[in-house]
C-alpha cells in the first residue's frame, strides 16, 4: 500500500511514522523544510514542497498513492487546496483532518472520502478517562457505539461470565478476556504471560486482573461506567 501524508506536525509525522512501521509506503510532505528533515529516514520518501502549487505536487506521482492523509490543522485553507488539488489530481482516497464543523462541511463538499477530528476524539478520551478510569481502551466503530476493553474491579471478581449478569442488566457483550497467567521461567523465576481467549464461556471467571472487552451502545456503556465509579 502506498500511502502520502501531507502536514508533517506532530499528528501528521505520527501518523507517517506508524503507518511507515506497519509495512506500508508512505511519502511525508510538508512545505518545512525542518518538518521533513526530522522524518526522512522513518519513511519511505520525504518531500518538501507547496501542496497548492500543482506542478511540485504532480512530481511526486501522487496520483498513484492508494490513500491521502491530508494531516494539516493550522491552516485550514491550505488543508482545503490541498484537497481540491488532490481530486483534481485523481486520487482515489482522500482522508482529511477537520478541525470544526465548518472545515468538516467544506472537506467533505469538496471530495474528502473521510473526516478524521482528532480534537474531537481527543476530547472524549481525555472525558472518558477522567469519567471511567478503568477503561483502558475504547473504540468507536459505528455511530452510538462502541468496543471497550476495561478491569471490572470489585464489583465483579470471582464471578462468572452467566454470574455476572452484564449482559442481562446492560444489554453488553462480552467478546474476549485477557488474563495474567503465572509460569516459571527456565532460570526458575516467577512471571506472568498474557492469554486472550476470544471465545469466553458462560462458566469463564472474571479475575481482579483481567481485560475485559465489552461492545455494545455508548448510553448502556455509561450505565456500567456509573455503577462502576460507586463502588
Amino acid at each position: 500500500m502506498i500511502v502520502t501524508v501531507i502536514g508533517l506536525g506532530t499528528f501528521g509525522a505520527k501518523t507517517a511514522t506508524r503507518l511507515f512501521e506497519k509495512g506500508a509506503e508512505v511519502i511525508a510532505i510538508d512545505n518545512d523544510s525542518e518538518l521533513v528533515d526530522k522524518i526522512k529516514d522513518r519513511v519511505t520518501h520525504a518531500v518538501c514542497i507547496d501542496v497548492t502549487d500543482e506542478k511540485s505536487v504532480r512530481s511526486t506521482n501522487i496520483s498513484d498513492v492508494d490513500v491521502a492523509i491530508i494531516a494539516i490543522g493550522d491552516n485550514i485553507e491550505t488543508s482545503i487546496l490541498a484537497v481540491a488539488m488532490l481530486r483534481k489530481l485523481g486520487v482515489g482516497k482522500i482522508i482529511a483532518r477537520a478541525t470544526n464543523q465548518l472545515h468538516e462541511h467544506v472537506l467533505r463538499e469538496i471530495g474528502a472520502s473521510e473526516i478524521l477530528k482528532v480534537e474531537e476524539e481527543m476530547g472524549e478520551i481525555v472525558s472518558s478517562k477522567i469519567v471511567a478510569p478503568h477503561v483502558l481502551q475504547r473504540y468507536n466503530f459505528a455511530a452510538g457505539y462502541s468496543i471497550v476493553e476495561l478491569k471490572l474491579g470489585k464489583k465483579f471478581e470471582g464471578k462468572t461470565l452467566v454470574e455476572s449478569q452484564i449482559r442481562q442488566n446492560y444489554s453488553l457483550n462480552i467478546v474476549a478476556l485477557q488474563k495474567r497467567v503465572p509460569f516459571i521461567t527456565e532460570d526458575g523465576k516467577s512471571a506472568f504471560r498474557v492469554e486472550i481467549n476470544d471465545s469466553p464461556l458462560p462458566m469463564d471467571v472474571i479475575e481482579a486482573d483481567d481485560v475485559v472487552v465489552l461492545v455494545g451502545s455508548e448510553k448502556n456503556f455509561d450505565r456500567l461506567f456509573s455503577e462502576l465509579s460507586e463502588t
